[in-house]
């Protein structure tokens, strides 16, 4: 090497030590550039409060500090020379911040820290070099330190939901046998679920397993483990006022206790419900879903489930949900019937029934708005959307073939209970019969047949 190119490298390396050396004296000024930084260029980190500042600050402090050590000792970084990450990731992953908003904190470190070296190196041809030969090692040690800090990150994570899970399994299981949590980790659970210990709290229970093709969509072991983890996923987001629904993946079964909070009824929550099945449905994820009546309190949790687990009955193979809100005791009575019950339905009106069915049911919608309309033709007429005279025309259709007049209450009430025995007949097709339960059938125009008068 000859004479010059010594001197050139000796110059270039004394430039190298005094910008690390600069740097070392400006540390504390130099960290709070970039906590400053971080704030403007990172919303979370903004939103925090000085106790989370002060902490990112004695970290990008720890860093820079580890950063120059490895540099001025021209050496390459080792984990004990950041070990300090791990700890602070964990509080990072506790505080809630997003793990790439925690990545992009390195990324804005790294930066403020590489603009100092650039302004310090100056314009000189030794100072340029100096900069350009610490280039490599910073982005060295910002991948180092970025990949073991979101690993500890991670691990965390994966921990903190591991607890969470477990801790929402056994407060599951101790509403269940109806305990009520009065201290504890159960009952910080519980509250944060808003199943306070207040005996009044409404609330419903909610049930659903796998239907139709759902256990077809992953493999392993048990292919419908991961359809289930992801519909109880969704069921714990339809929590309102800011909680979250207590949502625990139960052997084949998930188990769910939404809380109603002020303000929302309970139809509301079951719509909510019936647009996460239908969500899900769209991804191939088919449930049966089963939804109990408003309970007060957690202590009335267990009756609550038996309810949920007994309504399932209702919904058909391919899925769907039967709200027990949505149905009137009537409705109920009718889809709990034996077959005695349908053996004692007049024959004559079974033939009708049949017949209609097969016709498209304007008999059967009719005498359902004849019913809803209290009696009154004309408004049942204006809700079928037909001329009071078809309507006339087809009372007396029902009262010649049938026996029964719709204006005889016992009459009417005899035909109302032979239609939901009907509707509740497994044979029936799933979406109508579903349909039937949950009062989604109310309200809908009928059809006009072609062989009664306009």
């Amino acid at each position: 090497m000859s004479t010059g190119s010594r001197t050139v490298e000796a110059a270039v390396r004394a430039e190298r030590t005094r910008i690390l050396s600069e740097l070392l004296d400006d540390l504390p000024k130099l960290a709070g550039t970039a906590v400053t930084t971080m704030r403007e260029e990172i919303p979370a980190y903004e939103a925090m409060g000085p106790a989370f500042h002060a902490d990112v600050r004695d970290q990008v402090v720890r860093h820079y500090r580890a950063k120059l050590g490895v540099l001025l000792e021209e050496r390459t970084v080792t984990y004990e020379d950041i070990a300090f990450t791990r700890r602070a990731a964990m509080r990072r992953a506790r505080a809630g911040v997003a793990l790439a908003d925690y990545i992009n904190a390195f990324r804005v470190g790294q930066q403020v820290f590489w603009e100092a070296v650039v302004e310090r190196a100056g314009h000189t041809y030794a100072g340029r070099e100096a900069a350009l030969a610490l280039a490599t090692p910073l982005m060295r040690y910002c991948d180092f330190a970025s990949t073991h800090a979101a690993n500890a990150y991670m691990e965390f994570q994966q921990y903190a939901a591991a607890e969470a899970v477990r801790e929402s399994r056994d407060l599951l299981e101790t509403l269940l046998a109806g305990v009520v949590p009065t201290r504890g980790r159960e009952l910080a659970a519980a509250q944060a679920h808003g199943l306070a210990p207040d005996a009044r709290t409404p609330l419903l229970v909610v049930t659903a397993v796998l239907a139709g093709p759902s256990s077809e969509v992953t493999t392993g072991p048990d292919r419908g483990a991961d359809a289930r983890h992801a519909a109880c996923a969704a069921i714990a987001r339809t929590g309102g006022n800011g909680t979250r629904t207590l949502s625990v993946v139960r052997q084949s079964e998930i188990v769910a206790i939404p809380v109603l909070g002020p303000g929302t009824a309970p139809e509301e929550l079951c719509d909510r419900l019936q647009g996460v099945l239908d969500s899900l449905a769209a991804e191939g994820v088919r449930l049966a879903m089963g939804i109990s009546t408003v309970s007060f309190g957690t202590a009335q949790i267990p009756q609550a489930y038996q309810e949920a687990r007994a309504v399932l009955d209702f919904v058909p193979e391919e899925g769907g949900v039967a709200a027990l809100p949505r149905i009137t005791p009537f409705q109920y009575l009718a889809l709990k019937a034996d077959d005695t019950a349908r053996h004692l339905v007049d024959p004559r009106i079974t033939a009708l029934l049949a017949e209609d069915r097969a016709r498209g049911g304007v008999l059967t919608a009719t005498i359902r708005a004849f019913a809803a309309a209290d009696l009154n033709l004309r408004a049942a007429a204006e809700r079928l959307q037909i001329h009071p005279n078809t309507a006339q025309y087809r009372l007396r259709r029902i009262q010649e073939r049938t026996g029964r007049s719709l204006r005889s209450i016992n009459d009417l009430v005899e035909l109302l209970v032979a239609i939901a025995l009907q509707d509740s007949l497994p044979t029936n097709a799933g979406r109508e019969r579903l349909a039937t339960a949950t009062n989604e059938g109310r309200g809908r125009a009928d059809v006009r047949s072609s062989h009664e008068p306009r």
